[in-house]
C-alpha cells in the first residue's frame, strides 16, 4: 500500500514498546479509510501481491543492471525496498548538486542522499511504470556522458 502510510511491526514487546513511543511522537494515526483499506488488504486475496512482486523484481533488476553500466556511478541490489540507493562519489557532485542538475538538464527526479545520510548517493524509485524507468534511465545515461 504505496503512499498509504500504513503498517504494523512485530518483535520482542520490550522493543515494540519503545518503537511505538517513539512513532507516536513522530507521525499521526492513518485515516480511519486508510485503516480500512488496510484490514482488507490483509484479509483480502493476497494473488495481486505475487503478480505485483514479480514485476517489482523485474523493474529493480533492470535499473540495477543499467546504473551499474553508468559511468561514474553505481547502486546495491535492495533486497526489500523499491528504491535504490545510487553511488555518485565518481561524479565528482555531492548528492544535492547532483540531483539539483539531473533534475535540471536531464528531467529527471531523485532524492539526495545527504536526506539519508549520505552525500555521496541519491535515491531513485521503482516504483512507477517500466516505460517510465526505460526513459529516466536513458536520459540519465546520456547525462553523465
Amino acid at each position: 500500500m504505496t503512499g498509504w502510510r500504513i503498517g504494523y511491526v512485530a518483535g520482542p514487546p520490550d522493543i515494540i514498546k519503545k518503537i511505538g513511543a517513539l512513532q507516536s511522537h513522530s507521525t499521526s494515526n492513518p485515516s480511519s479509510i486508510s485503516q480500512m483499506a488496510a484490514l482488507e488488504a490483509l484479509k483480502g486475496s493476497q494473488e495481486a501481491l505475487f503478480k505485483m512482486k514479480e514485476e517489482f523484481v523485474a523493474r529493480r533488476d533492470y535499473m540495477v543492471k543499467r546504473i551499474d553500466s553508468f559511468k561514474n556511478v553505481s547502486c546495491v541490489k535492495p533486497k526489500g525496498a523499491f528504491y535504490l540507493f545510487c553511488n555518485i562519489s565518481g561524479t565528482g557532485l555531492d548528492s544535492i548538486a547532483f540531483s539539483t542538475r539531473l533534475l535540471e538538464e536531464a528531467r529527471v527526479a531523485c532524492v539526495p542522499g545527504v536526506a539519508f545520510g549520505s552525500n555521496r548517493h541519491v535515491r531513485l524509485s521503482f516504483a512507477t511504470s517500466m516505460e517510465n524507468i526505460k526513459t529516466g534511465l536513458d536520459r540519465i545515461e546520456k547525462w553523465l556522458k
